[in-house]
């Protein structure tokens, strides 16, 4: 027989590697190497067993101790029923190949949930509100369908005068164990009871208003206080509303979520709120007082003289309070657009034509463009007394 590799090898791990770490790199090479995932595959066998028998022995303390020490040498007079000499049967994998045999046999093992109290589950719903009242917060009312103990049978699901009988097949643990053939051989494994489903007790006359369930579900009104600053999306928590919980486990929350409308002028990031206001190309020349919506109201901007147009102005804590602390707030940025009015009086066109002519005359550049063209097209030289005249442009 071919030499032995050193058990750490085999198992990929370092020598001073901890239970854990040891357990984790058998799990991976058991799923990898197991035959029932490469059947025919005598390659693949040959090292599941070696990595189970390295396993086997680094995974007991006593064992790994004289391996330690001196090495296979520790193990050569063993019982011989092993791969390679080695005796398994003193080794327990049951809680390894429980967690991997539902993945190695397509679920023939299924993890048995636990027989003591457990939270109920959680029940999500939504609301509506407005860009203003998710700023500055707002009370909401809800209605649910909750689930209440059943006033026949006082919760219990059996039918008045009876009650639920223990589970004859858990014997009321609401788990059952059952056996498992390995490649080590039997292989104890435990699953929820499938009588009682793990509540480890039987109910054979109903509770005709509750169905067995103990529980009937009745329409209730909640009021829900979002705080200033939720945004869209987010979610308020109201504990102990939700699905009831079993075994005597606590009810489960309620998860309300914020759905924000839009808002035509606002729109906010964060804590900041971003929105556009107009201003006439006199304010923007001359400067002036303009008037920006805000959503604390309107206020008063003053505008500096020869602002351009697209410019962005901050209103300091003109934003979205902090969840944390509503007395900080963020920013409120103005982009400000410069005006072009439409409809002008006869009088106002003459005005502005103007106001033009005083300054860059900008309405006949055109025209002063074309006749300096002119001009230079008119010429008759060409090199010394040449007569061919220039190519118009125009």
């Amino acid at each position: 027989m071919a030499e032995k590799r050193d058990y750490y090898e085999v198992l990929g791990v370092d020598k001073n590697a901890d239970d854990a770490t040891i357990k984790k790199a058998y799990r991976a090479l058991a799923k990898k190497y197991h035959p029932d995932m490469n059947p025919g595959d005598k390659d693949a066998e040959v090292k599941f067993k070696e990595a189970s028998e390295a396993y086997a022995v680094l995974s007991d303390a006593e064992k790994r101790k004289q391996y330690d020490q001196f090495g296979h040498a520790a193990f050569e007079n063993g019982a011989g029923g092993g791969y390679g000499g080695f005796d398994f049967s003193g080794a327990d994998f049951s809680d390894i190949f429980g967690d991997i045999f539902g993945d190695l046999f397509g679920g023939g093992r299924s993890r048995g949930r636990s027989n003591g109290p457990m939270k109920g589950a959680n029940l999500r719903t939504r609301v509506n509100m407005t860009f203003e009242e998710a700023v500055f917060g707002v009370t909401k009312e809800i209605e649910l369908n909750v689930k209440e103990p059943c006033p026949t049978c006082k919760g219990s699901g059996a039918k008045p005068g009876t009650s639920p009988e223990t589970c004859t097949k858990c014997g009321g643990k609401g788990q059952v164990v059952f056996s498992q053939q390995s490649f080590f051989g039997t292989v104890r494994n435990v699953q929820t009871c499938p009588d009682c489903g793990g509540t480890g007790k039987i109910i054979k006359e109903k509770c005709m208003d509750c169905r067995g369930t103990g529980y009937v579900s009745i329409r209730k009104k909640y009021s829900v206080e979002f705080p200033a600053g939720v945004d869209n999306g987010q979610c308020k928590r109201m504990s102990g509303l939700g699905e009831p919980g079993q075994n005597g486990g606590p009810r489960g929350d309620v998860l309300v979520e914020a759905v924000v409308g839009s808002h035509p002028i606002f729109q906010r990031q964060d804590r900041d709120i971003f929105s556009t206001v107009p201003m006439s190309y006199a304010v923007a020349c001359l400067g002036g007082e303009i008037i920006i919506d805000t959503v604390d109201g309107p206020v008063v901007y003053e505008v500096k003289p020869g602002t351009a147009t697209d410019t962005r102005i901050r209103l300091r804590g003109k934003g979205v309070p902090s969840l944390r602390d509503p007395k900080s707030r963020g920013d409120h940025y103005v982009t400000l657009v410069i005006q072009v009015p439409t409809k002008l009086t006869h009088e106002a066109k003459e005005l502005l034509k103007q106001f033009d002519q005083m300054t860059d005359d900008s309405l006949n550049a055109a025209e002063k463009f074309r006749a300096s063209r002119k001009e230079d097209n008119s010429g008759t030289a060409d090199g010394a007394g040449g007569k061919k005249k220039r190519k118009k442009l125009f």
